[in-house]
This record gives C-alpha cells, structure tokens and sequence, in this order.
C-alpha cells in the first residue's frame, strides 16, 4: 500500500492513545519507508474481540479454581496467555505431567522446586501461587 493509505483509525488501546503501529508502505518511487499506524478499524475490533474473549475464559477458569475443580496453574496459564506446550517446555516436563498438575490434590503434594519453578514460570510469589482460590 501507498504511504497516503495507512489505515489510521484511531482507536485507543486499554486507555493508551500513544500506541502506534509500525507499517510499511511503498513511496512514489517504489522504495518501501516504515509508517506509524494509530490503527485500522477492522483490525481494532478483531483485537478488542480476541481480548474479550480471554477475559471471559480467564474468568471461567478462576470459576473452577476457586469452586475446587482446578489448581490455580490453569489459570495463571491462562493468565500468562500460555498454551500447554509452551508451559510444558519451560517447565522441563512432559504436557501430561503438567495436566496431572491441573488436579487440586495432584497441585497440594507438589514439591517446593515445582512450586518455585512455577512461581518463576508465571513471575509470581509462591504465595500467590498456593493462596490463589482460597
């Protein structure tokens, strides 16, 4: 696209107006030059959906932590915006191990190292970690 078409739909992110978008565009004579973007509407709703979404099964999540269905690491997964694979690797374990973990008496027994390993993993205090549902 021509630099005078950069979409630039300003749309203000969680209350952020300064936000910019690098684009690139093509110039005159064919060279490409970077654009700031203050967004394309389209594009902003797509993004406002995505979040809304995340924050209802962030919100389902914390539902079964706090009724005892779920350890708190679903949800500090969902929190981090972490898939299991992704978690798994960073924990050095299998995806089933990290599952089991899921189970609020498999999450009660587990060792300090995993527990700190978790905190670390999703940058909070095992306190946090522990307490979070009760």
């Amino acid at each position: 696209m021509k630099i005078n078409e950069v979409p630039q739909d300003r749309e203000d992110f969680k209350g952020k107006s300064e936000v910019r978008k690098l684009m690139y565009a093509t110039r005159d004579d064919g060279s490409y030059a970077s654009v700031n973007s203050e967004g394309w509407e389209v594009e902003n709703l797509a993004t406002r959906q995505a979040w809304e979404a995340a924050i209802e099964d962030l919100a389902a999540v914390e539902r079964d932590v706090r009724a005892g269905r779920l350890s708190p690491i679903p949800y500090f997964m969902q929190k981090c915006l972490m898939e299991l694979p992704v978690l798994a690797r960073h924990m050095g374990k299998w995806q089933w191990q990290i599952k089991r973990h899921f189970k609020p008496a498999v999450f009660a027994k587990l060792p300090q190292p995993i527990l700190e390993k978790y905190s670390k993993v999703f940058r909070i205090s095992i306190e946090e970690l522990i307490n979070f549902g009760k």
